[in-house]
């Protein structure tokens, strides 16, 4: 038998999911100095995951990364099987049988609950429906947000929230030249919302948005940001985290509500408000989303390590639609271990692992490994050292030679699933791009599956 990683009998690896995190570890095992072959599999025909369907449309340069992903498509050793479901279409023992080595990259597709009564009263959605649903993602498109109240309010504090009270806050005219889908565009353009609250559980030191993103809400066109100073007393432990020059990015939200706090809202359509030291206690509303109910928080614990208490006094906000944004969790795949309480496969290293230790040829990287956590860019070390253990545990992987992406190929087309090779995505993308350029947008995304089946012929 030929040795596994040589021309002979190449290594063959399944990725599931097409995100940075998968690309990323396609790029590492393509330098991994062995002979690969490597087929990325993705439930949509659309491959980049969250650059494409989680950046906010105003945040173009952000979506250059797939620049990066194209490059690194263009390896003879690579495939791509699109519009193909783990658990539909192929199931983990059998793609284990097809390949030496399986590696999820499947992210954190599902929202955390916040766990209080009314949360699933109509006009309470996830950040994760919302966003969706403004990108033209396929799983959202027909999801219905009543923007005709007045106020809404979004928990949470941090880049997702921003992006939501974001795309709340703008005109249509800073909106029509991005990539925006055209449903969410005309329903932006009807909407009656005139307050966009974001309530944080914690102090403004400890609010997780980017300077860059919290900056630009001094600079929308027909919306003022409003802080009111009094919020933005800090306790001695809050001072020592701004003061701390590993913590600067803080320290400049600091002085950017500080200046927010100072503005005139006189002359603008809409209002962002920034609040702080509230906590969600219930949602109530006559068979819809009516009021919220605000615990008023005060800190306590150690620099770093501060969590809110609830004070005992608490708060009615008029609420006409609500926004829970407070991060993201993993969800399961028969045939993969699971950490419920995490929402992540458990692993050592990137080694998915099992109760009795780790399971043989099973890999995992991204937010489905450790979390929803850090920046586009976080992802490339993430997965390196996922493809690292990979390689590590080379003389553990079953060398006889596995039929691949040939035999995943010939199962599919038995099961009569329609699968889309890169090729076929690069014509939907080209189609995309010349639905845009009339309109004066980067492109007008197919927002359903059969759409975009149709744009191949």
């Amino acid at each position: 038998m030929s040795e596994l990683g040589s021309a002979e009998n190449p290594l063959k690896v399944a990725i599931v999911g097409s995100g940075p995190s998968g690309f990323y570890a396609l790029e590492a095992l393509l330098k991994s100095g062995k002979e690969v072959r490597i087929d990325m599999i993705e439930r949509l025909p659309a491959p980049f995951g969250l650059v494409r369907n989680g950046v906010a449309p105003d945040h173009p340069k952000l979506k250059q990364a797939i620049l990066v992903y194209e490059k690194i498509a263009e390896s003879p050793n690579f495939a791509y099987f699109g519009n193909v479901t783990i658990g539909r279409d192929v199931g983990v023992d059998e793609l284990r049988n097809l390949y030496h080595a399986v590696l999820f990259t499947c992210g954190a597709e599902s929202d955390r609950k916040l766990g209080i009564p009314g949360e699933d009263l109509r006009g309470s959605h996830t950040a994760t429906e919302f966003v969706g649903w403004y990108n033209g993602h396929p799983d959202y498109r027909d999801r219905n947000f009543d923007l005709s109240g007045e106020v809404a309010v979004i928990i949470g504090q941090g880049n997702v929230a921003a992006d939501v009270a974001r795309i709340l806050s703008k005109t249509v005219d800073e909106l029509k030249t991005t990539d925006i889908a055209e449903h969410a565009l005309e329903a932006l353009g009807r909407s009656n919302i005139r307050e966009i609250h974001v309530v944080g559980r914690r102090g403004p030191a400890q609010a997780k948005f980017t300077a860059k993103e919290l900056r630009e809400f001094g600079e929308l066109a027909d919306c003022a940001p409003v802080v009111k100073a009094e919020d933005l007393a800090l306790n001695a432990e809050s001072q020592t985290e701004i003061a701390d020059k590993n913590n600067a990015g803080s320290a400049t939200n600091m002085k950017i509500f500080e200046t927010f706090a100072a503005m005139a809202p006189a002359g603008k359509k809409r209002r962002c408000i920034f609040r702080f030291l509230e906590g969600p206690v219930r949602i109530e509303g006559a068979g819809k989303v009516e009021r919220l109910v605000l615990a008023k928080n005060r800190l306590e614990g150690a620099p770093f390590n501060q969590v809110a208490r609830e004070t005992g006094e608490t708060l009615t906000q008029r609420c006409d639609i609500l926004f829970r944004s407070i991060g993201y969790k993993g969800v399961p795949i028969a045939g993969v271990p699971f950490d419920e309480r995490k929402g992540v496969f458990p692993n050592d290293d990137g080694r998915i692992k099992d109760s009795s230790g780790p399971v043989p040829g099973l890999y995992v990287a991204g937010w489905i490994k450790r979390g929803p956590s850090g920046i586009i860019g976080t992802n490339r070390a993430c997965a390196v050292g996922t493809v690292a253990s990979l390689m590590a545990d080379f003389p553990k992987l079953d060398p006889a030679p596995k039929p691949g992406g040939e035999g995943l190929r010939k199962l599919l087309t038995e099961r009569g699933t329609r699968v889309v090779n890169y090729a076929e995505w690069r014509r939907i993308d080209s189609a995309e791009i010349g639905r845009g350029q009339p309109k004066g947008k980067p492109r007008e995304k197919f927002t359903r599956i059969a759409e975009m089946l149709g744009a191949i012929g």
